[in-house]
């Protein structure tokens, strides 16, 4: 019967690593594209503030090019903008990105912002959740994205002052990790509670370009952990960005459901190391093939992915707007049929 199972259904089977008649084809990271924004008449940089765009771009792909949720927002600047960063929200086909930081190791905050719920854009995203979930969640998942715990502590001071920091200030390091966590822990609690089905935590920054696995174990994982440690509803996916094929373990101790992970794992490698412990999700390039190849790359990479066992099939990463309609497309008919 599982032919007869909405998406919704069939992505929350998968994630609980359910045997299927096939894997859901989905996007966990950033969705949108530029025709996709055409196709419902919503555009960023608006979209990034507005409740309302925000749940009907998030929606769009489904409409346009089959993918099988709705998944919103589009960056990873929410929380860093709510502790004091600065943000630029970029343009129709550019990612908003933090432009200053906020503090420096000695001027780390105690305390997060009073109010720090109403600040910025979490009221907009969490407004946006309850649209969507209302308008598309009975047959769609609603998958929200947001940002780990280093990732925001690197908005905050300085990505390249962080890790210097592990060596030489290492309480300053876990008062900024300490602090983000706070924050992503209260906003994930906020989107749990407004009807997210799944929750995708992005945290490039912990990837082993940046920390090697045990540096991860001492300076993400914990972090990670508390972070979904209040979710009483939703599903939790890792994102993490490189080559994660020496932190599969170690991502999977963190205790989620589903393993976000790019191209640079050869998914048979990814598989066979992850034995069914979480699910995998990914992991088709999102440069080549799905911006620069051909619909052939495309559907060869797909059906790869799919035969390597992967229980949803995605993006290995978040998508650049102008990725091609047509390779969108022949990635979801060579995992449907």
């Amino acid at each position: 019967m599982a032919n007869l199972m909405t998406p919704k259904e069939r992505v929350l089977a998968a994630l609980d690593r359910k045997k299927l008649d096939r894997p859901p084809v989905v996007c966990f990271t950033q969705i949108a594209t530029v025709d996709a924004m055409q196709a419902v008449g919503v555009y960023w940089p608006a979209a990034h503030e507005d409740p309302h765009m925000m749940a009907e771009l998030g929606a769009a792909p489904n409409k346009v090019w089959g993918v099988e949720c709705v998944r919103l927002p589009f960056c990873l600047t929410v929380e860093a903008e709510v502790m004091g960063c600065r943000v630029e929200l970029g343009k129709m086909d550019r990612t908003p990105m933090v432009k200053a930081h906020a503090c420096d190791e000695n001027t780390i905050p105690d305390d997060l912002p009073t109010g720090a719920m109403y600040k910025g854009r979490i009221p907009a995203v969490v407004e946006a959740v309850k649209i969507a979930k209302m308008k598309y969640g009975k047959d769609l998942p609603i998958v929200v994205g947001t940002t780990g715990p280093v990732t925001i502590a690197g908005h905050m001071v300085g990505t390249e002052n962080l890790l210097l920091w592990i060596i030489t200030n290492p309480e300053a390091v876990v008062k900024a990790v300490k602090l983000a966590t706070k924050l992503e822990k209260a906003y994930i609690e906020a989107l749990d509670a407004a009807g997210a089905d799944v929750i995708v935590m992005s945290d490039p920054s912990a990837g082993t370009d940046m920390l090697s696995p045990e540096m991860f174990d001492e300076t993400a994982k914990p972090y990670i952990k508390e972070c979904f440690s209040g979710v009483k509803h939703a599903k939790n996916v890792l994102h993490i960005c490189g080559d994660t094929t020496e932190l599969l373990d170690h991502m999977i101790a963190t205790g989620v459901h589903g393993l976000s992970i790019e191209e640079k794992v050869s998914p048979e490698k990814a598989v066979e190391l992850v034995k069914g412990r979480a699910a995998l999700v990914g992991n088709i390039g999102v440069v080549r093939p799905l911006l620069q190849g051909t619909t052939d790359d495309v559907r060869l990479e797909a059906t790869r992915v799919k035969n390597a066992g992967f229980n949803l099939v995605a993006p290995g990463c978040g998508l650049a707007a102008r990725v091609p309609l047509v390779n969108l497309e022949a990635m979801v008919k060579a995992v449907k049929g």
